[in-house]
């Protein structure tokens, strides 16, 4: 368990523990199912801990050239790599650094494939079955009108010749009945095409880590749909699902203030840069030790510092006042955080860092203000 006392704030400290963890389980399942488990780095980029993670997955999936380049020298394996639209200036290093490269268009397929043929790269389609359980339109990927995929009708009976594979993506931290029924959509629409192919994708949002998770449904799912199509490579790449509950988000109280019956307490960090999700999806983090509002417990708003006038959220009860310099820890805080921050107003970055197996804090990384304006021209 870590101590807190021993943590630097603001900061991000991941439990080694509780990590490895999670890794072993997807493992498992990645074993047990027969299936290609990656890592997506959208969610989780934290390539200190790559060697951790080498231990137990090999691969990832990148979105950008950047994303390709990490998993080519940290991760010290070719990307799979997907981007709605890829640019002719990065391209022809975005093959360098693949081993799969999937094409959101047809007119994108066209132009660039001739680029992948003087590498061994396997090439597929991202296609849109038009269908997900997902109810935030923020995260919805099959939305009507999405720029995402191809849709059934665009394609003819015949893949485009150099096309090895389909990928779709569908879900947000998802269970496993959410892919059954997507998967039962994807083969109505597309399981013509599962003769012309090598693998398939199955994208990310398998939340399969998270506590009540249906392992052993997921597992008996891939093996049935592996055993209809025992050509295809199956490919799973969640992020969440890595470092789901493996972490938190260190601050301190810097001030508190009143206004109409309401006490904020002041953060020495801000949920616009430092915990965008909160506002975009939006949902109410929880902070250990403290509750939902509580009749007659002293209760605080949480406020952000910067000047963005919405960098607030909710309210949550604590069973003694607050005073400036308590530690406030926002727990669950390492996926799709680190990898969202921004720097605006040129608040800190929080620092980084690992709470390791034998108890101990090792800082990975401060943030100061050449880090700021290297950001800037």
């Amino acid at each position: 368990m870590i101590d807190y006392s021993k943590i630097p704030s603001p900061c991000y400290v991941i439990d080694e523990t509780e990590f490895r963890k999670n890794l072993e389980l997807i493992k498992s399942v990645k074993d047990r199912a027969g299936v290609e488990i990656i890592l997506a780095f959208k969610a989780f980029a934290m390539w200190s801990v790559f060697p951790i993670v080498r231990e137990y997955i090999p691969f990832s999936t990148a979105s950008s050239l950047s994303e390709a380049r990490l998993a080519y020298e940290e991760m010290g394996s070719l990307a799979h790599t997907y981007g709605p639209a890829y640019t002719d200036k990065e391209f022809p290093e975005i093959v360098k650094c693949s081993s799969h490269i999937t094409f959101n268009s047809l007119t994108q397929f066209e132009r660039l494939y001739p680029q992948t043929q003087f590498f061994n790269v396997s090439c597929g389609l991202r296609i849109n079955p038009e269908f997900s359980d997902v109810e935030t339109d923020l995260y919805n990927p099959c939305a009507p009108g999405s720029r995402l995929g191809i849709v059934a009708e665009i394609l003819s009976d015949k893949l485009p010749d150099g096309i090895e594979g389909l990928h779709f993506h569908t879900l947000c931290e998802s269970n496993s009945f959410d892919l059954e029924r997507t998967l039962q959509v994807v083969e109505e629409k597309f399981g013509r095409f599962f003769g012309q192919i090598k693998w398939l994708n199955m994208g990310g949002g398998h939340l399969m880590t998270k506590e009540g998770y249906d392992i052993d449904h997921l597992i008996k799912l891939l093996q049935n749909f592996k055993a209809k199509y025992p050509h295809l490579q199956l490919i799973l790449e969640p992020g969440s699902a890595f470092a789901w509950r493996t972490g938190v988000l260190v601050s301190s109280v810097i001030d508190i203030v009143e206004n109409k019956g309401i006490k904020t307490a002041m953060l020495d960090v801000s949920f616009s840069c430092h915990m965008p999700d909160c506002l975009e999806m939006p949902y109410k983090p929880a902070i250990i030790g403290a509750s939902d509002v509580k009749d007659g417990k002293p209760t605080y708003r949480m406020g952000g510092n910067s000047c963005l006038s919405g960098d607030f959220f909710g309210s949550w009860s604590f069973d003694e006042e607050l005073n400036i310099g308590d530690k406030i820890v926002f727990d669950d805080m390492i996926h799709y955080t680190m990898v969202k921050t921004t720097m605006f107003n040129g608040v800190s970055h929080p620092s980084i860092g690992i709470w390791t197996q034998d108890q101990k804090f090792k800082l990975i990384r401060e943030f100061g203000y050449e880090d700021y304006k290297n950001r800037m021209s």
